[in-house]
């Protein structure tokens, strides 16, 4: 099994998809004309939009929803494994899929809130929803929702939970080793996947709102401790920053790494990370309330800022300031390109991070990064779960309800507690097959979208023009040629008829 996850997971992963996501991304940077750097200050200002209804999240919920997924174990133990297996040069190739990514984010983020719909008392929206409304392929709909329920409730929590599993073991150790079907646990893993286990039923049983609270609060406190650590480490190393970056940029051409495993993990990792061009962010963007859908498209382009640009590039540095890491390559199994830790060390989880913490803070080091591991995965596992709820509800719309929503509950609970006990190579693995369907149909069903109706740029347009003029902001898809986004005509419509009765009293 193991071998053949390896292999489909090589075929998805092919060169056409890293050169397909970094292409769309520059495509969208160019037509946008770099809105990623264009708004940067209308983005920040959006953060502080707090317009809260019954049925919708704020656009600061929604971007802490949408971060809860971002950052994530990629953040630590992707970055760790991005080093590891294509070199420090890794990093820049993160870096450019991260500022390339802000404007897929954008595209996919607005198409999420021009194409949402109400539903039971709150807002759903995502790919699944905007490639039938917009392009009028239910069938397609069909095919993602069903490629984000494997993805996201299936393949990717077992990723977050194997890294929280694998950091409890490197602070407190195995403790008493229990034999199961899946082989020897040690009991502190066990206690923790317990706890994972309590906490999450509490919360997923409680919906988007429960969700957007939990994660509005923990995902902006962890990501700003976690920066601080990491920026100690530069002070303390000021002499070393210059070189590492050296490093970063030298390496990230050079034949000794390889220049196609520098591209390639830098590329896997930062998707993985970040998520743009995945399809999972307009779920949460299509949750929010707000007055234009750009200016959620534009919170959202945001994000992958915030998720790699300081969470990945602190790991980073972290790591190559302090030296604690090896580099495997392609060689065979035991043998480095670069070798400063012990060759045991697992590449594909956090030791790397946690090491080198540990080189700086000592033991509080490496149980800082298991706690935040455990924030960042936990929130990561929640976003997961509304993904798949939403898009479960999507086939519910399809097929007349046959989908128990619980069942899909309890089977993200059972690949948490899967993802928890086993290796953590074939739980990337599986996590990458889950990462690479939902790209694949994303960023070909976006572009085909842009093709043949624009949306998006008609959106940014309009918005940029309601902006130059001073206000106020509004919304009418039908002024500007955009069909069946029947979300905000109900909106327009509802919003008249309220002007001509106070105009009658």
């Amino acid at each position: 099994m193991e071998g053949f996850i390896s292999a489909l997971n090589g075929i998805i992963w092919s060169p056409a998809l890293i050169y397909l996501c970094l292409g769309a991304g520059l495509f969208y940077s160019i037509l946008t004309r770099f809105a990623q750097v264009r708004h940067f200050k209308e983005m920040c200002k959006l953060l502080l939009n707090n317009n809260e209804s019954d049925k919708g999240i704020s656009s600061f919920q929604a971007l802490a929803v949408s971060l809860s997924g971002r950052v994530g174990v990629g953040n630590i133990a992707g970055v760790a494994a991005a080093i590891g297996f294509g070199g420090p040069g890794a990093i820049f190739w993160m870096w450019v899929v991260a500022f390339l990514g802000a404007s897929t984010a954008y595209a996919e983020s607005t198409l999420g809130q021009i194409y949402k719909v109400e539903e039971n008392g709150q807002y759903r929206g995502g790919p699944a929803y905007y490639f039938e409304r917009c392009l009028g392929w239910r069938w397609l709909g069909v095919v993602f929702a069903i490629s984000a329920i494997i993805g996201c409730g299936i393949f990717l929590p077992g990723v977050q939970a194997n890294a929280v599993g694998n950091a409890v073991t490197q602070i407190f150790g195995d403790g008493n080793m229990v034999v199961t079907s899946f082989g020897e646990v040690g009991t502190y893993k066990l206690i923790a996947l317990a706890i994972i286990l309590i906490v999450l039923a509490f919360i997923i049983f409680g919906g988007i709102k429960r969700i957007a609270h939990f994660t509005q609060i923990v995902v902006p406190f962890m990501a700003l401790g976690y920066i601080v650590m990491a920026l100690i480490v530069v002070f303390l190393n000021l002499d070393k920053v210059p070189g590492v970056f050296n490093l970063i940029f030298s390496d990230a051409f050079s034949a000794q790494a390889g220049f196609g495993a520098a591209i390639g993990w830098g590329v896997k990792r930062g998707i993985y990370s970040n998520e743009a061009g995945q399809g999972t962010g307009p779920h949460a963007a299509a949750a929010a309330e707000v007055e234009h859908p750009s200016q959620q498209g534009l919170v959202q382009a945001f994000s992958v800022y915030v998720d790699t640009l300081f969470v990945c590039t602190a790991t980073a540095l972290m790591i190559l300031i302090t030296q604690q890491y090896n580099v495997a390559g392609e060689l065979p199994a035991g043998q480095f390109i670069v070798q400063n830790v012990d060759a045991a060390t697992e590449i594909g989880s956090a030791a790397f991070t946690q090491m080198a913490l540990l080189s700086v803070f000592g033991n509080f080091g490496q149980i800082f990064v298991g706690i935040a591991l455990f924030f960042f995965a936990f929130t990561t596992i929640l976003a997961y779960y509304y993904i798949t709820e939403t898009n479960v509800a999507y086939l519910n719309r399809v097929f007349n309800n046959k989908l128990p929503v619980v069942l899909f509950k309890l089977l993200l609970m059972f690949m948490v507690a899967y993802g928890t006990v086993n290796s953590a190579g074939y739980i990337w693995n599986i996590g990458d097959i889950g990462v690479g369907l939902m790209a694949w149909v994303n960023v070909v069903g976006i572009l085909a979208i842009f093709f043949m109706y624009k949306p998006t740029m008609r959106c940014l347009r309009d918005y940029e023009e309601q902006k130059k003029n001073g206000g106020p902001i509004s919304f009418d898809p039908v002024r500007l040629g955009i069909k069946n986004a029947t979300f905000w005509e109900n909106k327009l419509a509802k919003q008249q008829a309220e002007l001509q009765q106070k105009d009658k009293q």
